[in-house]
């Protein structure tokens, strides 16, 4: 399922029809494989860094949930068995009790990879179905203010407020690069684009937790699920189910076969970064997790030509948006699952990208239909 906002399709028509004519594309925002045969082997072009520069840093705008190519619907017959798997899982984890939840109040502790490091972090979570969801994070270690984030019905909740231009509220100044004139301001369609896009991404954020929670569609965020597969996994053999929702939301849930518990979900998304090696430079000793390590051209040399030094940063940049175009899969495992007020409830998450871990999450407590303060989901003004 793909649901776009009218601006939203506009302003990518926009983009791509500024891209053909600079002799560029963005295979990503159609169905495909990336690299496409083309007409001749070679088709030369002199591009100019000043020229596409600005195009080149538009593109994670249309990287955004919601601005790629449309999802393959779901089959009627795989919609049917995955709702048979799921009126298990639920009746296994709680049955009457689990539908009858309507707050939730976590609490617990994350270790976050950063570099070698892990960082520990101390978190509180907020549900208030159908629409309410905020997750509080204090950083021992660190001198800095508590963050939140999440989202009240379709309002964006995050403390501190984005800069303004960033997804917040207001355009930000326009700042002058040197040798150029000030950068424009956003304009009102283009800031209410990247509002929307933050919304559905914490919503699809809340979708990855609450899949291990409830093991349901959401009110605030509906989603079709559809048998897939069945398939071997540590804990023993699963249930694969596909999962989409609105703005290109596709993850696939593993329920296990044996207790009909979630055992974890996958999903593809862009690297995290990409590194461009020249000919004979060694990778990097530490790469984050994520983060894609691809091979450039070799550099000009120090006496080239402007249109030489033009050619070389365009060849990068479009190996940059090719390899980021190139997803990597993420996954979050749910474990350690207990009983809470006749509920049965992951303690432990842990999320990973490819092999790597990236973050492991323990849950000291829940409580269950428990008043939650109505200041804890405050909208920034």
């Amino acid at each position: 399922m793909s649901v776009q906002t009218m601006s939203a399709a506009v302003a990518r028509e926009q983009y791509t029809a500024h891209l053909s004519a600079a002799g560029l594309d963005a295979p990503w925002l159609t169905p495909g494989p990336l690299i496409r045969p083309k007409a001749s082997a070679m088709q030369a072009r002199l591009w100019r860094w000043r020229d596409i520069e600005p195009l080149v840093r538009r593109s994670p705008e249309f990287m955004a949930p919601g601005r790629g190519a449309a999802l393959p619907p779901l089959s009627p017959a795989s919609i049917e068995r995955a709702q048979a798997i799921l009126a298990d899982t639920r009746k296994a984890m709680g049955g009457d009790k689990l539908a009858a939840v309507k707050t939730l109040v976590a609490s617990g502790r994350t270790r976050r990879v950063r570099g070698d490091n892990l960082v520990p972090i101390e978190f509180e979570i907020n549900i208030e179905l159908p629409d309410k969801y905020v997750r509080k994070d204090e950083v021992p270690a660190e001198e800095s203010e508590p963050t939140s984030t999440g989202f009240v019905g379709s309002e964006i909740v995050q403390f501190p407020v984005a800069p303004a231009g960033r997804g917040g509220r207001g355009p930000v100044p326009a700042a002058a690069a040197p040798g150029r004139g000030p950068a424009p301001a956003p304009t009102p369609e283009q800031l209410e684009a990247q509002r929307a896009a933050r919304l559905t991404t914490a919503k699809q954020e809340f979708a990855r937790l609450v899949l291990g929670l409830f093991a349901s569609s959401l009110d605030t965020y509906p989603m079709t699920f559809g048998y897939a597969a069945q398939a071997a996994a540590p804990q023993g053999t699963a249930d694969v189910l596909d999962v989409r929702g609105a703005g290109n939301f596709a993850v696939r849930l593993f329920i296990a076969s044996d207790t009909k518990l979630p055992i974890m979900i996958t999903w593809q998304a862009p690297p995290t970064a990409v590194i461009v090696t020249t000919p004979g430079q060694p990778a990097p000793a530490t790469i984050a997790p994520g983060a894609v390590v691809v091979q450039g051209p070799a550099a000009p040399p120090a006496n080239a030509s402007p249109e030489a030094r033009d050619q070389y940063a365009a060849a990068v940049a479009e190996l940059r948006q090719r390899s980021q175009a190139t997803p990597v899969e993420y996954r979050v495992y749910y474990a350690d699952y207990r009983d809470v007020n006749g509920v049965k409830l992951p303690f432990r998450l842990r999320r990973a990208i490819g092999v790597d871990t990236t973050e492991e999450t323990t849950f000291d407590r829940f409580r269950i239909n428990t008043a939650i303060d109505p200041r804890k989901f405050a909208v920034p003004k």
